[in-house]
């Protein structure tokens, strides 16, 4: 179950207020917080302060994992602004973030500057002081509002990775997944991270809302509440959501972050449309129960699925 949203400081030159115990309800060892922000465009310095007051609150609240939304270092709508705030990999300020954390584990999201000085929409998982893994944006959107492939390179990699959460007692490591918005909607990369051992789904957006349906509720809402329920059903794995808020360019972002459990129930109400830190407690023994109860991994037939695909690969194309 979660708690009602605490609010993020308004004043970004204000230290947060602490936390109160009540933040964190029953449930499992592991506390996480969804840091639903509004950030400012293309204001890395302000947003990493955002990101450093925040992680503080969290801290005292006892929080061992904080996940914060797509881009949210830089906002999204950057346009020609895509240069000017990428960061490399031993830019200060993750630097400056990473020592933030301390023992809280963390995903950030920014714009990655390559070697070879390509850009990226990335998400870290800072953790132990360091990134420990590094998600790039595999699906670019470049239809409707979104112009992301004239700006970004897109991600070559979808692989589950080991989350420390050192904090948390007893201690114990989860396999975690990491997508970014867009990647969500292709049911392909779940399905890889659920292949590669994942049991924690942890997605980004930078969602805006769009179209209403007929119960008068936004349809990208709508959307991403089956999506993120039917994938924590399908691969038995707690799925860890944060969306942002805001405006830019007169789009909303419309917020709804959520974590759902293993067997596809929400753990509390999604949040609202407003910023708001979002607290949950995850328990590893409801991935264990869900995966008894309902073996959909261990039945998985991925020998069929890997000799299908090398058909369908070696197919000639009809045109």
């Amino acid at each position: 179950m979660s708690s009602a949203p605490a609010p993020v400081p308004a004043d970004l030159a204000t230290a947060p207020r602490p936390a109160t115990a009540a933040t964190a309800a029953a449930g499992g060892p592991v506390v996480c917080v969804l840091a639903q922000l509004a950030p400012r465009l293309g204001d890395v310095a302000a947003n990493l302060r955002t990101h450093l007051a925040v992680l503080e609150e969290a801290r005292q609240g006892g929080a061992h994992l904080v996940v914060f939304p797509e881009l949210s270092l830089t906002g999204y709508f950057l346009k020609d602004l895509v240069s000017d705030v990428g960061l490399r990999l031993d830019a200060p300020e993750l630097a400056s973030l990473a020592a933030a954390c301390g023992d809280v584990d963390a995903v950030a999201g920014f714009v990655l500057e390559s070697d070879d000085h390509r850009l990226y929409n990335a998400s870290a998982y800072i953790a132990d002081g360091r990134i420990q893994h590094i998600q790039c944006k595999v699906y670019l959107p470049t239809y409707g509002l979104f112009d992301e492939k004239r700006y970004l390179a897109a991600g070559e990699r979808i692989e589950a990775f080991s989350a420390p959460l050192r904090s948390a007692r007893p201690r114990r490591p989860w396999a975690a997944g990491l997508l970014v918005c867009e990647d969500l909607w292709h049911p392909s990369a779940p399905s890889i991270l659920a292949r590669d051992g994942m049991e924690m789904l942890i997605a980004v957006s930078a969602s805006p809302g769009r179209g209403l349906n007929h119960e008068n509720t936004l349809s990208t809402a709508r959307s991403y509440d089956h999506m993120t329920r039917t994938y924590a059903q399908l691969f038995t794995s707690y799925v860890v959501y944060c969306n942002r808020v805001g405006y830019e360019d007169g789009i909303g972002f419309w917020g709804g972050s959520r974590v759902v459990g293993p067997d596809g129930e929400l753990l509390g109400a999604p949040a609202g449309s407003d910023e708001a830190l979002v607290w949950h407690r995850l328990d590893a023994g409801a991935v264990r129960r869900a995966r008894l109860h309902t073996p959909l991994l261990r039945e998985e037939r991925h020998d069929i699925n890997d000799r299908e695909s090398d058909r369908l690969r070696a197919r000639r194309p009809r045109y």
